[in-house]
């Protein structure tokens, strides 16, 4: 694929992470399970995810497509928060109680746990894409709904969280940026744990 298909697939998975954080806002019980729907869309489709593609990389051109997958995951969160704007649910209250919450905790403690989410989250993708038995899918299936009850940060899943919040109230918060990097990066450690620990046999 060539950067600027990268980029297009990239916003596709945003809008489907988006969808599925959208369900989360409206219901987190209900949405926590529901969640893996944004997955398993990216899975299928073939779509180019963070946190589905930084525990594949393997050059330092996949790591530039990296930070292009990124920047097309956020702009796909943000056509979905956007959209949110249209909705009678208190969206926005939901996703600033859940920044406050990321906030209070620390960037430094929201960056440890979100290794908790980049491991669960390449142990699903690795399974899923397999795709030959249902018994294939059940890491996606439960993986979401354990880094969402953890309350382990999912990069994307956050970014649109945060779009939905006020941008006063994103400017009001100077940690905000270093959390989000922080997430980032975490993700990224916890993507790539089963490779950093244990040698990967070629097949």
């Amino acid at each position: 694929m060539n950067k600027f298909d990268i980029f297009r697939s990239a916003i596709m998975a945003g809008i489907c992470i988006g969808i599925a954080g959208f369900g989360y806002l409206v219901n987190s019980t209900f949405g926590m399970f529901l969640f893996a729907f944004g997955l398993a869309a990216v899975v299928q489709y073939k779509l180019k995810l963070f946190t589905g593609t930084a525990g594949f990389v393997e050059s330092k051109s996949d790591l530039l497509d990296l930070l292009i997958i990124l920047a097309g995951n956020v702009v796909g969160c943000l056509c979905v928060a956007l959209l949110s704007r249209c909705s009678n649910f208190e969206l926005q209250t939901a996703a600033e109680a859940l920044l406050d919450k990321r906030l209070t905790n620390g960037p430094l403690n929201a960056s440890l746990l979100s290794i908790g989410c980049g491991f669960l989250m390449t142990t699903a993708v690795t399974f899923a894409r397999k795709s030959k038995e249902f018994a294939d899918w059940l890491p996606l299936l439960f993986a979401v709904p354990m880094f969402i009850l953890c309350g382990f940060p999912h990069c994307i899943a956050d970014s649109f969280y945060y779009l939905c919040c006020s941008p006063k109230k994103l400017l009001s918060e100077p940690m905000f940026p270093l959390l989000y990097a922080g997430i980032i990066t975490g993700n990224f450690i916890g993507c790539n744990l089963y490779r950093l620990l244990i040698k990967v046999k070629s097949n």
